[in-house]
């Protein structure tokens, strides 16, 4: 008798955070290629960093849970392996052989980073082909930014693709499993509000917000009285990729072309909004290139000036009262205590909750920083570590946002609503006297804390020692190398200020409310 026949290797499409099976370039070109295994690893180690949260998880496993859905409907579920991906990968090959392996690039934290150079030098070495397909506008080591707005638009008007028709299924049994939280060794990390993962949730938010709720975007969504439901609430699902950046970038454009020439009488203020959210759209690749060209910023300040200005690590009563929503300070606690609950805030109260916390009770960004990454669903490490900076004033080329907590308490919600929802403790107090309560005669009867600094102090603090370090000819010559790498150009992106030179010592390359993509 003839020997049986040896299988042919495995072409594995690796599922990272790009949890869908549609507008997937990996697995549809995989698949006209060989036999696939559709292959998500579940990484203890991963899940051990700093800045990683049950929360986000939960929103993951979600949507993990379609895609296997989804991928079982044309022949072969997704196959879900838990442990170190170089082990798992290097076991797969042992075993079954791999032909190649195809996924989308990641510009993820470092742990990611070094996991996938480690990965790299294996497939190398193996003589495994690897093929990384571009998931949004970044582009991989890119040699200057001029231009960079053009090839993201370009990107992002590419035909979106379908999935594969079928998959052949593969012989054998393959683990489906999708771990818990607690089984990858996860903390509880209860988060009511959590919007729910998976594409199905995706599309009915794009939806809902291209349709009725995006209309006063560009108005309302400064504020959390008004941004949970103005905002797009797309974030969490582009950080998982449940849609992906161009489907949500050709719809918007979709939508503009509709509302062009409309005789509906809101249609200038839709326009007004969907012209500032594609502008964010180009914002969020933007943020998230700094890192790809630097990964040195998720932990270094990117002006290396400002290296020894703030102490080295927190106070950790300090840290534990603004991390907990515990400030003394309405709006701030209120605004702490909502994306605790929710898992998202709006992009300015993101701003000053890291403004606060960097100028105010002057800790290290790097600190707060992970505090706001484990509370945050949308968890980008692109765009949050370079924000972290911008909003500390450690980017030295930015200009210095110091949010003064009373005035945004009295400007973004003058009613008190939303103070009074999320800090119940303030009940007792008059509308009067519920934005600065520690000036109420009956404060010293309430369960709520008296201000963790004095405000107006500590901002002047702050703002002497940042401008003591931004007047040498050093700091300026550094900053201008800075913008020559990272700034948004002239004839680029869309709200970039046009008006100022490059050579100028500290020009404010990126705008504050860039990612109110929400």
């Amino acid at each position: 008798m003839p020997p049986p026949l040896t299988p042919p290797p495995l072409t594995i499409v690796w599922f990272k955070r790009d949890l869908r099976i549609d507008d997937h370039r990996p697995l549809l070109r995989a698949a006209a290629v060989g036999r696939v295994l559709p292959l998500y690893i579940a990484e203890p180690g991963l899940w051990a960093q700093p800045d990683a949260s049950a929360r986000q998880w939960d929103f993951a496993a979600e949507s993990l849970r379609e895609v296997q859905r989804a991928l079982a409907a044309i022949g072969q579920p997704l196959c879900v392996l838990v442990g170190d991906a170089l082990a798992i990968l290097r076991r797969l090959h042992q075993d079954h052989g791999i032909a190649a392996i195809w996924s989308h690039e990641e510009t993820g934290n470092a742990w990611t980073y070094a996991r996938d150079r480690a990965v790299a030098a294996w497939t190398r070495a193996a003589g495994i082909p690897w093929h990384e397909e571009r998931p949004f506008g970044v582009i991989r080591r890119l040699t200057a930014r001029d231009g960079w707005a053009a090839a993201w638009d370009r990107a992002m008007a590419e035909p979106v693709s379908p999935p594969p028709r079928s998959l052949e299924p593969l012989p054998g049994e393959w683990p489906t499993h999708i771990p818990t939280a607690p089984e990858l060794g996860l903390a509880p990390d209860p988060c009511p509000g959590r919007q729910p993962g998976g594409r199905a949730a995706a599309l009915r938010t794009l939806a809902s917000f291209l349709g009725a709720r995006g209309r006063d975007y560009r108005f309302q969504m400064s504020s959390p009285v008004t941004a949970f439901d103005a905002s797009s609430r797309l974030s969490p699902h582009l950080a998982w990729g449940t849609l992906s950046l161009r489907e949500v970038a050709q719809a918007t454009q979709d939508r503009l072309r509709g509302i062009n020439g409309s005789s509906d009488p809101d249609a200038k203020r839709w326009r007004a909004s969907l012209v500032s959210f594609n502008a964010r759209l180009h914002w969020h690749c933007h943020f998230m290139q700094k890192l790809e060209d630097e990964p040195r910023i998720e932990f270094e300040n990117l002006h290396r000036a400002y290296d020894g200005l703030r102490p080295e690590h927190a106070d950790p009563q300090r840290l534990a009262a603004w991390s907990a929503g515990r400030t003394g300070f309405p709006f701030i606690d209120a605004c702490m205590r909502a994306l605790d609950q929710h898992g998202w805030i709006n992009f300015r109260m993101r701003a000053m909750l890291m403004s606060f916390a960097s100028y105010h009770v002057w800790l290290p960004w790097r600190d707060s920083g992970l505090h706001l990454a484990r509370a945050f669903v949308d968890y980008e490490p692109g765009i949050h570590w370079p924000q972290a900076q911008m909003q500390s004033g450690t980017t030295g080329i930015n200009a210095m946002r110091v949010y003064n907590p009373v005035k945004q308490s009295l400007d973004q919600d003058p009613s008190g609503g939303f103070i009074r929802r999320f800090v119940p403790e303030l009940a007792p107090v008059p509308d009067v006297f519920l934005h600065e309560p520690w000036l109420w005669p009956g404060a010293s009867a309430l369960s709520y804390p008296p201000p963790i600094v004095d405000h107006t102090a500590a901002a002047k603090a702050a703002r002497e020692a940042l401008h003591a370090v931004r007047k040498s000819a050093e700091h300026r010559h550094a900053a201008q190398e800075i913008v020559a790498k990272h700034g948004s150009r002239k004839a680029g992106l869309p709200g970039s200020d046009r008006r100022r030179s490059m050579a100028k010592p500290t020009p404010p390359t990126d705008r504050q409310l860039s990612l109110d993509l929400g």
